[in-house]
This record gives C-alpha cells, structure tokens and sequence, in this order.
C-alpha cells in the first residue's frame, strides 16, 4: 500500500474553510489559495499536479463517495465531459466572478451597501450576518467575502450533486479550476514546441 503524504489529507481543509466561513465570514478569503495556487502550478510546472493531488475539493467528494458509500458510481452523460459544456461553465463562473467582484467594487465605491447574504446557485440569497460584525474591516472586504463563499459554497454543492448522481469526482470533469489549468498547460506546451 502507498504511504500517504500530507497533502492526501486535504479534504479535511475544505470541511475547515465551510466551518470557519459559517462562523466568521472573513475566512472565505482563504478560498483565493484555491484559485491561485492551480494557476501558479500550471504556469510553473505545465501540469494539473494541484487538480491531480492537493484539490481538497476532489478529495472530499472521493471520501464522501467512496468512503461513505453516497455516490451510485454511475458513468456521467458524456455531455457533462464535452468540450463545449466545460469552456461554457468556465465562461459561465467568470461571469459569476465578474458579478462578484462588480458588487464589491459598488460597495467600495459607496453606490451599494453591504449585503449580509450569501447566495446559494447564483439566486437563492440567504442571510448570512451572524458571520460578520460590522465596521471589523472595510465593508468591501467584507463584501468580497460574502461573494467569494457564496461562489465556493455553490460550485461544491454542484459537485455533492453530481458525487451523488454519478461517480465521486464528477465534479472535477467540469471545474472551472481543471479547465482553466488545462487550457493553461496547453498553451505551455505549445509554446514550448514553438522554441
């Protein structure tokens, strides 16, 4: 049996960061490592290594699924893994990105107040304001804040459904971090065939 090395445990991390945005939610910014640390290893490195071993997501929903036994371990529609569904998710949580980050610069620049809610799927907003004492930092970052564990809180849901539906990782097929890398790697590669 393979040793397992520490960053087989991160899985445990995604069930700390959903705590502590419940309670505080100024901790949703350590959702950013997230997005930042795939990218860098994909510009560095040319590969998925992040998606492959460190994705405390994809560890959890193998858990869950595995482990747990909460997945059917039925084939996704080959849909769910086509080219165009997953690029048109990437462009579809950009946008979400960008709506985000619009509402928090609204609230920066003082044409909106501080929204206590986090939004579930985009649509469903649910009040959040317990996880926050006003005037703690600017109501921007705060802001920020809700928008960011909204977007975590959403996109693993979307993945549970699908662990559950089909197999474990279903989710990673269509992640907007996994084709984002990906398309990254590609653009490595070619460029390094170029030279």
């Amino acid at each position: 049996m393979k040793k397992k090395k520490w960053y087989n445990y991160l899985w445990i991390w995604s069930i700390i960061y959903f705590i502590l945005g419940f309670f505080n939610i100024l901790f949703a910014w350590l959702g950013m490592i997230d997005f930042l640390i795939p990218i860098i290893i994909a510009i560095f490195r040319g590969d998925k290594w992040f998606c492959n071993n460190m994705c405390g997501r994809g560890q959890l929903f193998l858990q869950l699924g595995n482990k747990c036994g909460l997945c059917r371990k039925k084939q996704a529609p080959k849909w769910i893994s086509s080219r165009w569904f997953r690029y048109a998710f990437l462009v579809f949580f950009f946008v979400m990105f960008g709506n985000m980050i619009f509402q928090t610069y609204l609230v920066f620049s003082g044409a909106e107040s501080l929204r206590e809610v986090v939004k579930l799927f985009w649509t469903f907003k649910l009040p959040w304001g317990w996880a926050y004492s006003n005037g703690i930092v600017s109501d921007w970052i705060a802001q920020y804040s809700f928008g960011l564990y909204s977007l975590m809180l959403t996109s693993t849901l979307i993945g549970l459904i699908v662990m559950i539906l089909y197999k474990p990782r279903t989710w990673c097929v269509f992640c907007p971090m996994g084709t984002l890398t990906q398309s990254i790697c590609k653009i490595k590669s070619r460029k390094s065939e170029e030279l």
